[in-house]
């Protein structure tokens, strides 16, 4: 029998008889080893250093169920396997489950913020459009919220498709100058009605 293993053998033998001496002996023999292990796969030293303490402690915890005849190594290197994988495992789910929440959170933003951007847009396009004259506001309307054609509206209000287009063109001219006047893109202003 070697001298290593003979020295293994008496480390377990102190470990079953809770020898703290025994303990801090594999703490110093092992804890540069655990740690290359953890370190290869987590690339953190803190994370690393976590893995060495917690197993040194599960072998703590569990030296009175130790077998002599099974050797030091390959039970460590087991346990810090498998608590290695856990943390690997918890970063992926935390990582997806950060990744998802941020996209979720992102998308409810945007939607909030579409949804008040619309919503006051919306309340100021009603707003110019009421300050139009009655009979700008009435064509208006037909064309673009009844989507009736500039036949139809002079068909129904009994006037030329020439004065429905003139209308039309100046309650344009003038609810554009109202959403330039508040710094409102024209092009927002199509939009809107196009949208509607």
């Amino acid at each position: 029998m070697s001298v290593k293993t003979h020295n293994e053998d008496q480390l377990i033998a102190d470990l079953l008889n809770s020898d703290e001496s025994a303990f801090a002996l594999v703490f110093n023999i092992y804890k540069a080893k655990i740690y290359s292990f953890a370190f290869r796969f987590l690339k953190n030293r803190e994370l690393s250093e976590e893995i060495v303490q917690e197993t040194l402690i599960i072998l703590w915890t569990n030296r009175l169920t130790l077998d002599i005849n099974y050797p030091l190594g390959p039970f460590l290197y087991t346990i810090a396997r498998r608590l290695t994988l856990n943390v690997l495992r918890n970063a992926a789910t935390a990582d997806a489950a950060r990744e998802k929440l941020w996209t979720n959170l992102k998308q409810a933003h945007n939607d909030t913020e579409e949804a008040i951007l619309l919503a006051d847009l919306e309340t100021f396009t009603e707003q110019s459009i009421a300050k139009l004259p009655a009979r700008q506001q009435l064509i208006f309307k037909l064309s673009r919220y009844e989507g009736l054609t500039h036949d139809q509206i002079a068909e129904s209000l009994n006037i030329s498709k020439n004065t429905v287009n003139n209308h039309l063109v100046e309650a344009l001219k003038t609810l554009r100058k109202q959403f330039q006047d508040s710094g409102i893109s024209y092009s927002m202003l199509i939009g809107w009605f196009f949208l509607k």
